[in-house]
């Protein structure tokens, strides 16, 4: 038997399972069908509810709309947050459809040049990783007409410690190396552009929130270093995110409370070139992960060699990162139950698999259940972030997932 994760406090304690006080199989009916993730709009809102009271006053929130950008629950969140961070032209397009352009900054490597003609024509803030793509988004702002608003990001010289993805402190192609930005920038105000700031990102999913402490730290004083150095007083920083939630045995939750006293001392001693300056700090996950499920009816139970398998109409097509295919490398069980007796005691170990046609679809992988039958639905928490739209839907023909967000 192998452990599973923490169940997240919106539904520990729970003995059936309801998503914003509503039972699991009338959302399933509403749904249409199994599979489904049920997202859960009262805990993200609590979630962001949290955060602003927790960070400095003034200190912006911005949502990365890659962690999940189903629609109803972006046009929901859009009046509660300060900006999005996008992506691709596909989210800038989403983004514009619920929030003004100067609220969104478009990041990620290779952007397309018709997708920086539509982030300049719009008048969203360009986060530039390349000195090739600053001369694209130039030479198009100058066809244009509309000097591009940009942002550089930087490849810090330092990574955030315990990052389940470190996105900094190494060769990359995330950003530009820090020793190259002053450069940049001053090439980019005397071309005319409209340089708006930083965005520096140095790792996510990070469940040590001293790491979080002290790579906010060393990143408000890189900015201030490289502003410096560039001559220019930066309108905006973007300080990253790279706040984790639980999902595994043993993992503890970010201490945002202690991140945001940590944070509001950095900022009141920082540098004279960043007095003027608006700071944002950029999540996805921990907006959203904790208030998404995933529910999954049993199909078949069969054994084979003394194990135990749970057979469900869903898998890794639909949650990847479950399965352990997404970016870990020691997979690990997620939280998990059966739907209609979350607190049953345990009778049987078995692993919870999938429809498709390889070994890697395991969804948990030798746990702790009650006795399961056909028809029972079986529930992954911590859903809510890089599910669907992060997982090879199109593999093997099956159906997409259902979503539906709960209000």
């Amino acid at each position: 038997m192998k452990p599973t994760g923490p169940i997240p406090p919106a539904f520990a304690g729970q003995s059936r399972l309801t998503v914003g006080g509503q039972d699991f199989a009338d959302l399933m009916a509403r749904a249409g069908d199994s599979p489904a993730f049920l997202y859960d709009m009262g805990a993200v809102a609590a979630r962001i509810a949290r955060l602003r009271v927790a960070m400095p006053e003034g200190v912006g929130i911005h949502y990365a709309i890659k962690a999940n950008p189903h629609r109803e629950l972006l046009a929901l969140m859009a009046p509660m947050v300060d900006g999005l961070d996008v992506a691709s032209g596909g989210e800038l397009t989403m983004a514009l459809s619920v929030i003004a352009a100067d609220a969104i900054s478009f990041a990620g490597p290779g952007k397309r040049d018709d997708e920086l003609a539509a982030a300049v024509t719009a008048g969203a803030t360009l986060h530039i990783e390349s000195e090739g793509e600053a001369d694209r988004a130039l030479a198009i702002g100058e066809r244009l007409g509309k000097a591009p608003r940009i942002a550089v990001r930087v490849n810090p010289d330092f990574e955030l410690r315990g990052s389940g993805m470190r996105m900094g402190g190494r060769a990359s192609q995330f950003g530009i190396d820090a020793v190259r930005v002053p450069a940049l920038v001053r090439r980019l105000v005397a071309t005319g552009a409209d340089w708006h700031g930083f965005h520096i990102f140095a790792g996510s999913q990070t469940l040590d929130t001293v790491a979080i402490i002290e790579t906010q730290a060393a990143t408000v004083a890189l900015a201030a270093r490289l502003a410096e150095e560039a001559g220019g007083r930066p309108a905006f920083v973007n300080l990253g995110g790279g706040f984790g939630i639980p999902y595994f045995a043993g993992d503890h939750p970010v201490d945002v409370e202690a991140t945001g006293t940590a944070l509001a001392d950095v900022l009141v001693r920082r540098a004279p070139v960043l007095s003027d300056t608006h700071f944002a700090i950029e999540l996805g996950r921990w907006l959203v992960g904790e208030a998404g499920v995933y529910c999954t009816r049993v199909v078949d139970i069969k054994q084979s060699g003394g194990e135990w398998f749970v057979i469900v109409d869903g898998g890794l097509h639909h949650q990847l990162a479950a399965s352990g295919n997404f970016g870990t490398v020691v997979r690990r069980n997620y939280p998990v139950a059966v739907a209609d007796r979350m607190d049953a005691p345990p009778e049987m170990t078995a692993s919870i698999v999938g429809c498709l046609c390889t070994p890697l679809d395991r969804l948990a992988d030798r746990v702790a259940l009650p006795v399961v039958g056909v028809g029972d639905t079986i529930v992954l928490f911590q859903a809510g972030a890089y599910g669907a739209t992060a997982s090879p839907q199109a593999f093997l023909g099956h159906p997409a997932p259902r979503e539906l967000v709960v209000s």
